[in-house]
């Protein structure tokens, strides 16, 4: 499926340069894209060459690639030529001024190297409409490589029916001093990214790391070695002194604290998700930190895509265990519902949005042929490296040895303040990591739905450790007050407490988008609800998993160093 990064073959002179067509769509629906002849342009004289083959990426991304038809040769200038002329009628003149007015532009590619020009202009009234038909390309080369495109659209020629509208081209070479490394640098924006608001919002979150880190340690350290002291005083009284006494707190449900879930299968399905949405994020900020893989169009989404199927194992483990550990005897059903979840999820969005895609004729619409090759990556790589995790998982961590006894009958929870509630634990547990990561959210909104290249991954690594240290550190806490509350019920609050991150951070893309965007139409806005929806999902599947699996480690802790009979 995936296609090695291969970088451009130097040139030799008069060799071919192929400008490709890629797609045309309204400046402020970035997805919204077509084919760019679906526009009543014309083609170039010279013949159409080979089918130009897609990654994965690309095919779900929408690339569209069509030969321009234009003849460019390697350092050869072309003074202004006309390649076409386009017959305009009142249905293409109708098709161009619907273009103009929604502010069209259109994308192309010169040796891997994109382009964008704008279709055309209105006058002032908005009644006159006008057709850029003069494409002015300036290529820099450096040596026998290609290195730097610009284009320059000229030649205002007003739209009329029923008049014959000539389209030309021309082509000027220049050296450039830039290195073929280096020539995608001019596409980045540095002032955007390594802005002083970027950098401050890095350090606010780290200082917010270290007050919550030193906040928790000091909490748990003095309460629980008052706890302990009071622990290891009554072992000291007689049974009719301790009868008498007042008991509570966290040691109370020491045999119910590891009592399985309700719904074990569920539950265990999205810490194993969680676990592999980690273990897929850590990985692709990694390779997206040594690789530059905003230089190949769609090789984020294939590296993506291939690093999800390779760490199908640690969902398996994960899921696989914890099942084994709560006493789970359905184990394949388990296997199937964590294997397919993120997959449903992500297939089934893309789904309905493909519908409306199909509707609108948009090249976003996915291919029969993709769909196929996505189905077949589901069933015959993540579900048998799936099955291997979870046979590994059950083998080789699946035992319940835990340091407390549970009770055959459950103890009844006791009342307690509407604040200790799980529900009110909950919706509070994510407004400390959605604090930490809502900056971050903006620069890979902008990156994502307007026209940025996102490339400090840097930050993100950053961002993603400081968001499980907060999470963990919240979950932990939270799971603290329930316990010390006399209720056991902490493996759900803990896990929803944190993946509640993810409900804020859909309710900030409501804001990013009606103040933040000026995207319109039934289709980018389905687009940006649907994928925003399982962007938080997956977000709050991952924090939700951090935050159990951290706070596990500290309740298996506390519970091994008190004396219990």
């Amino acid at each position: 499926m995936l296609q090695p990064v291969v970088p451009a073959e130097g040139k030799s002179d008069k060799e071919e340069v192929v400008l490709w067509m890629n797609t045309v769509g309204p400046y402020h629906n970035r997805q919204e894209t077509y084919k760019y002849f679906s526009l009543p342009f014309c083609v170039g004289t010279k013949k159409t060459i080979s089918h130009y083959h897609e990654t994965l990426g690309e095919a779900l991304q929408g690339v569209e690639l069509e030969f321009s038809g234009l003849d460019i040769k390697f350092k050869d200038e072309v003074m202004q030529t006309t390649y076409c002329e386009i017959e305009l009628d009142k249905a293409k003149r109708d098709a161009f001024v619907y273009a103009i007015k929604n502010h069209y532009w259109y994308q192309m590619y010169i040796d891997d190297l994109p382009i964008w020009g704008i279709v055309g202009e209105a006058d002032e009234n908005g009644e006159d409409h006008y057709l850029w038909t003069y494409k002015k390309l300036e290529i820099g080369f450096n040596g026998n490589r290609i290195v730097d495109v610009n284009l320059t659209s000229e030649g205002k020629v007003k739209l009329v029916p029923n008049t014959r509208i000539a389209m030309s081209y021309s082509v000027k070479w220049k050296k450039s001093d830039v290195k073929f490394e280096d020539r995608f640098d001019k596409y980045l924006d540095p002032s955007f990214f390594q802005h002083r608001i970027h950098w401050f919002s890095i350090f606010n979150s780290f200082m917010m790391v270290i007050f919550l880190v030193g906040l928790v340690s000091m909490i748990l350290m003095r309460t629980l070695r008052k706890d302990y002291a009071r622990y290891s005083k009554e072992e000291e009284m007689d049974d009719m002194d301790r009868d008498l006494g007042d008991e509570y707190g966290w040691k109370q449900v020491h045999g119910d604290v590891f009592r399985p879930s309700s719904h074990p299968m569920i539950f265990s399905s999205l810490i194993g998700s969680g676990c592999q949405i980690f273990s897929v994020s850590f990985i692709v900020i990694i390779v997206a930190m040594i690789e530059d893989l905003y230089t190949e169009r769609g090789s984020m989404l294939s590296t993506a895509i291939f690093v999800y199927a390779a760490t199908s194992p640690v969902n398996g483990y994960f899921g696989g265990s914890l099942y084994a550990k709560q006493g789970g005897r359905r184990w394949i059903k388990q296997m199937f519902i964590g294997a397919f979840l993120i997959p449903a999820m992500v297939c089934g969005t893309a789904f309905f949005i493909n519908f409306i895609a199909m509707y609108y004729h948009a090249s976003r619409a996915i291919p029969f042929g993709t769909m196929v090759a996505v189905c077949c990556i589901c069933l015959f790589v993540i579900l048998p490296l799936n099955l291997v995790g979870t046979i590994l998982g059950r083998n080789l961590s699946g035992q319940p040895n835990f340091p407390c006894r549970v009770n055959a009958v459950p103890r009844p929870i006791p009342e307690k303040k509407w604040f200790m509630e799980p529900a009110v634990i909950v919706c509070l547990g994510g407004i400390l990591p959605f604090g930490s990561i809502f900056i971050e959210m903006y620069f890979i909104f902008t990156s994502f739905w307007a026209y940025k290249i996102y490339y400090v991954y840097g930050f993100m690594m950053l961002v993603l450790v400081i968001l499980c240290i907060v999470t963990v550190c919240v979950t932990i806490v939270c799971t603290y007050f329930l316990l010390n509350a006399e209720d056991y019920r902490w493996q759900w609050t803990s896990f929803l407490s944190a993946a509640s991150t993810a409900v804020y951070v859909y309710m900030y893309s409501f804001y990013y988008y009606f103040f933040k965007t000026k995207m319109y139409g039934l289709f980018q806005t389905s687009f940006y609800f649907g994928y925003m929806a399982v962007f938080s999902s997956s977000l709050g599947i991952m924090c939700g998993a951090v935050g159990y699996v951290g706070t596990s480690a500290f309740v298996r802790k506390i519970y091994t160093n008190v004396k219990i009979d």
